[in-house]
């Protein structure tokens, strides 16, 4: 149930900012078709787009992981039995995806928090708030400790969830 809960969240979060490409693109080929065509290049698309890729780019953490699509070393326990790769990837969450995950939750609080409180603008062509940005990597640090978690609990109770 917890796993369904955590497992779906990252699912709705990952298709919704997936939306987020589209717009990305279309800023992109906007200020291309401005710039080339017109010779009238924007002043903020650039600014723009930076700030939309970070946020497409670190809102999929959790999404990936719940895939399985970040960087494994499976050359290391592809030899192994599946209970003695089920401990090493229990390791690998403890060891090293853990201590991440919680660093990059504290420091990114600690972060956004200040970034907040100042009031915290881009220096670019337009001054635009950074502090959404910096929040919304708190809220991606959260999301992918809770689906670290939610893996750790399928290895520890070996079920394999169907990524759908």
């Amino acid at each position: 149930m917890i796993v369904r809960a955590i497992s779906g969240l990252n699912e709705i979060v990952g298709r919704i900012v997936s939306v987020i490409a589209v717009g990305f693109a279309v800023i992109i080929i906007y200020d291309v078709v401005l710039r080339y065509v017109f010779s009238e290049p924007t002043r903020w698309a650039y600014d723009v787009s930076k700030q939309m890729f970070g946020f497409y780019f670190v809102m999929l953490g959790g999404y990936a992981l719940r895939h399985k699509a970040h960087v494994r070393v499976d050359i290391v326990t592809e030899k192994l039995g599946r209970g003695a790769q089920r401990v090493a990837e229990l390791l690998g969450y403890v060891i090293f995806f853990f201590p991440f995950a919680w660093v990059f939750l504290t420091r990114s609080w600690e972060f956004a928090a200040r970034s907040w409180a100042q009031g915290e603008v881009t220096y670019g062509a337009i001054q635009m708030p950074v502090y959404p940005l910096k929040m919304a990597m708190c809220l991606a640090a959260a999301l992918l400790l809770l689906q670290g978690i939610a893996e750790v609990i399928k290895l520890i109770f070996d079920r394999q969830e169907a990524a759908e």
